[in-house]
């Protein structure tokens, strides 16, 4: 863990989420997510917040979540039991709430506060793994549901300024999210397409170190061999988009494995 003296920049980071609650029933297939998981808090300096851009959420206005203590809702279903008493009681951050929609409104970008809205899954799940005490506060902000990848980068482009505050900004979603070629008995099996498209996200992440170039190679992300194959919707996509839009340099690559059975990524700018 980082040490007092570090100086305590916002940190960013886009990981695949896993499915559902399978991380918390202990399913082998999330064995090495769930490794990476519970070590990443080891990798990072101990954030004052995290917000959440998570995949299980879109408006049609980018919302930001307001409430003091927001409760969690069970956003899946057909579980055993124990999926259904997982507890998340953290803190919202209504003040850094504020402040973001500040920034949405100086940059042009539509948005609401909710003080109602509940941690789905894409938060609480993996923040589960990462801090289990529950003693960080918490906000989400949603996706745009018209999925436009040029609103999502301009989205993180917004926020740069929080880079500046001891803040962990997460972008949780899937980098492999076709719900047909999942293995749910996590059989790793060869996979060109999927192989050709994490590798592409990868060079782009990591190697590409030119801003506008890699905003093109994601505004038309489509193009990237594999890519409607990895996502027919592109909702666990987005979250990456906006941790693109808001970095200012290269990501180093922190996981490239399997969970049920497909290959999945994960980025970290620091």
């Amino acid at each position: 863990m980082c040490k007092d003296n570090v100086n305590h920049n916002g940190q960013i980071i886009y990981f695949s989420h896993g499915g559902g609650p399978l991380p918390m029933l202990d399913d082998p297939s999330h064995d090495k997510m769930i490794r990476f998981m519970k070590n990443l808090p080891y990798q990072i300096q101990r954030p004052d917040s995290i917000i959440v851009f998570s995949a299980h959420w879109e408006e049609d206005v980018v919302t930001i979540q307001s409430g003091s203590e927001p409760e969690i809702m069970y956003d899946y279903y057909g579980f055993p039991e124990a999926a259904y008493s997982v507890k998340y009681p953290c803190k919202g951050n209504s003040e850094l709430a504020f402040k973001i929609a500040e920034l949405f409104k100086k940059n042009g970008i539509k948005y609401r506060l909710d003080d109602k809205r509940p941690y789905d899954h894409g938060s609480y799940i993996p923040l589960k793994m990462m801090y289990p005490n529950a003693d960080i506060p918490v906000i989400q902000i949603s996706l745009h549901h018209n999925l436009d990848p040029l609103t999502h980068l301009n989205v993180g482009k917004a926020l740069r300024p929080l880079l500046e505050e001891n803040l962990l900004i997460i972008g949780s979603g899937f980098s492999f999210h076709n719900m047909r070629r999942f293995d749910f008995e996590g059989k790793n099996t060869v996979d060109p397409l999927n192989d050709e498209f994490q590798d592409k996200l990868i060079e782009i992440c990591c190697g590409e170190k030119n801003e506008e170039k890699k905003r093109e190679d994601f505004i038309h992300w489509e193009n990237i061999p594999g890519a409607r194959y990895c996502h027919p919707r592109e909702e666990h996509l987005l979250p990456l988009l906006v941790c693109v839009g808001l970095s200012k340099g290269v990501a180093a690559k922190v996981f490239d494995d399997y969970i049920l059975g497909k290959r999945a990524t994960a980025f970290l700018w620091k």
